[in-house]
């Protein structure tokens, strides 16, 4: 059996949407930023209820994949989640975005700009080249229809991952990380590194009137730690906002069937391990319990959702 310090988060396997209607959202994901359909299946009864923190769940899951990425658009069908606030700002704990990356992004964007997005930047912005770990990539981000932040990143060919930079046709191609706004580096560093097993991959500092256009916050200054899980592919970033400091904290009676829910799908080696390594640890629990699943066409066989310091959702699975 696995040491407690053997036990460590393999990859992200997918990230999970709550959205207001499935066939909207699809019709976005597909169309402006060509995604895949890989599946759609409508689960409900006591395993999910246990597994979401929510009586009675019936959820219909779509998931949809670009390059090797998957998300899940999870439509409640019986429960009225509440809106994403209208006032949410780049800096509130609840901020969370999907970086997707692109292989043009003038292209991109012009193609972007004919749906009905809301745009966050003012207009693609790129990375001032003093910046060490960041200088040179574009990035622009936007909200989809139910207000979820997502971001056009396109990467110069000393930065990102080799795959990013491979001969490709396509203009959309992956999902290269998820970012998180948090209140402290350290503590989100106890949770993610310490005790879910992931690795620091880089560190930097952004600022200036760059960053200020890129998340429509005067005077912005980030602290982003990138984190990778073992297996590499989709990372998490830490967005630690030194100006304008600290954003509004997640409301507490926030649930998986609110539209504002998403959850990162973190493959671990050691499922019950963990959890009660967690446990001992004072880590919040949304499910019940560890969750087994005998139907084969669901994706994983256990579950278990976590929340991190700050309430962002982790979806610990054994597949």
């Amino acid at each position: 059996m696995p040491s407690e310090t053997d036990v460590q988060a393999q990859r992200i396997r997918a990230i999970g949407l709550t959205v207001t209607n499935y066939n909207r959202s699809l019709e976005f994901y597909t169309q402006a930023l060509a995604f895949e359909l890989v599946s759609d299946i409508t689960v409900e009864g006591l395993d999910y209820s246990d597994l979401e923190g929510v009586t009675g769940a019936k959820i219909r899951i779509v998931t949809l994949r670009l390059g090797d990425e998957l998300i899940e658009l999870m439509e409640y069908l019986n429960a009225q989640g509440k809106p994403i606030p209208s006032y949410s700002q780049s800096h509130d704990l609840w901020f969370q975005h999907l970086a997707i990356v692109v292989s043009d992004m003038d292209r991109a964007y012009a193609h972007l700009r004919s749906f009905p997005i809301e745009p966050i930047s003012y207009a693609p912005q790129t990375i001032p080249p003093e910046n060490e770990a960041s200088g040179g990539v574009r990035a622009f981000k936007f909200k989809d229809p139910d207000g979820h932040d997502l971001e056009l990143i396109w990467f110069p060919p000393d930065k990102g991952k080799d795959k990013w930079h491979q001969n490709s046709h396509r203009l959309f191609l992956g999902i290269d990380h998820s970012a998180i706004a948090i209140s402290n580096t350290e503590q989100s560093l106890h949770f993610y590194c310490n005790l879910l097993g992931m690795q620091i991959d880089s560190r930097s500092l952004n600022w200036r009137a760059t960053q200020s256009r890129l998340d429509n916050l005067p005077g912005a200054e980030v602290k982003i730690t990138a984190l990778r899980p073992v297996e590499d592919g989709m990372g998490i970033e830490l967005l630690d906002y030194i100006v304008p400091g600290k954003g509004r904290p997640m409301p507490s009676d926030w649930k998986s069937c609110d539209i504002a829910h998403i959850q990162i799908e973190l493959v671990v080696n050691n499922l019950e391990q963990l959890v009660d390594k967690l446990r001992r640890n004072g880590v919040q629990f949304l499910s019940s319990r560890i969750v087994q699943f005998s139907d084969r066409s669901f994706p994983y066989r256990q579950g278990c959702l976590v929340k991190d310091p700050d309430g962002h959702s982790i979806l610990l699975i054994a597949e």
